[in-house]
């Protein structure tokens, strides 16, 4: 099937991917909380592999078993604490990981130690945490919530594809070139303005939130996920790669998928827990 995929047209693959992708993100997010959870570790654990694999460029060894064992357990804590099958004391297990982190690099005998280190806890913080915050978006009422999550998927969509289209058909002032020469201020214009639109008709449906905070999540989403990508993008050209992977054909790997949507989450929570 994959290699049938990838025998295909760029645009095809994307519309393949995106179709097949939706369906299992709606199917996932819906049907109930474990396969939320079920969902969002395997993307989560995707998208270390792949980060810890792009360091891999420039020569980096970061620790993958205690990069991906430590994102695992702040991933797994923060669901179980929010379902209140555990105390927040199992988020004390991150701590002495952390030190692992430090100490086995005395015994890996790599080059760039401290390198290595850095990009290790990297990972964790740029892929693993943004995770493991959704966790409060999808329990902001004390109990599970598919509409939220649903919500922000469909902004961030939304998002991707007004600024796909109004830079394709208006593009013409580049928003950062020397990040992303394709990104332009028209684009972002395009994918704000529709996010917007997104955000005001999910809050006339998806009523567990109100629309203040649907349109505070629009306003998110058209900043700091165009943002996301930026940074993204900067990783990537700082490591001399041009794709996270290959995993999704016609979109890249998983970061370069949910690029937005790591950058946009910690803003996100922020917001709705202090309004």
């Amino acid at each position: 099937m994959g290699k049938k995929i990838s025998g295909l047209s760029n645009v095809w693959q994307r519309i393949i991917v995106g179709v097949l992708g939706a369906a299992l993100f709606v199917g996932g997010i819906v049907v109930s909380e474990w396969t939320y959870f079920l969902l969002f570790l395997g993307l989560m654990l995707l998208g270390l592999f792949e980060f810890y694999k792009l360091a891999g460029a420039q020569s980096i060894k970061p620790n993958k078993f205690i990069g991906i064992t430590l994102g695992a357990v702040l991933y797994v804590a923060l669901f179980l604490i929010e379902e209140d099958l555990i105390g927040g004391e199992l988020l004390y297990l991150t701590m002495p990981l952390l030190g692992l982190a430090f100490v086995l690099e005395l015994y890996r005998k790599q080059p760039q130690p401290f390198t290595n280190i850095a990009f290790t806890l990297l990972g964790v913080l740029y892929v693993a945490l943004p995770f493991g915050l959704l966790h409060k978006i999808a329990y902001l009422p004390q109990a599970y919530t598919w509409q939220p999550v649903l919500g922000l998927m469909l902004l961030i969509w939304s998002s991707d594809t007004g600024a796909y289209i109004a830079g394709k058909n208006f593009g013409k002032n580049k928003l950062m070139e020397r990040v992303s020469p394709g990104k332009t201020w028209e684009g972002w214009i395009g994918g704000s303005v529709l996010t917007l639109i997104v955000a005001f008709i999910l809050s006339l449906y998806l009523q567990d939130l109100a629309v203040y905070q649907w349109l505070g999540i629009g306003v998110i989403v058209s900043v700091f996920g165009v943002l996301g990508d930026l940074v993204e993008s900067l990783l990537k050209r700082s490591l001399g790669v041009k794709d996270s992977g290959t995993l999704l054909p016609g979109h890249g790997g998983i970061l370069d998928r949910f690029d937005s949507l790591i950058i946009a989450i910690p803003f996100i929570v922020a917001f709705l827990q202090i309004f």
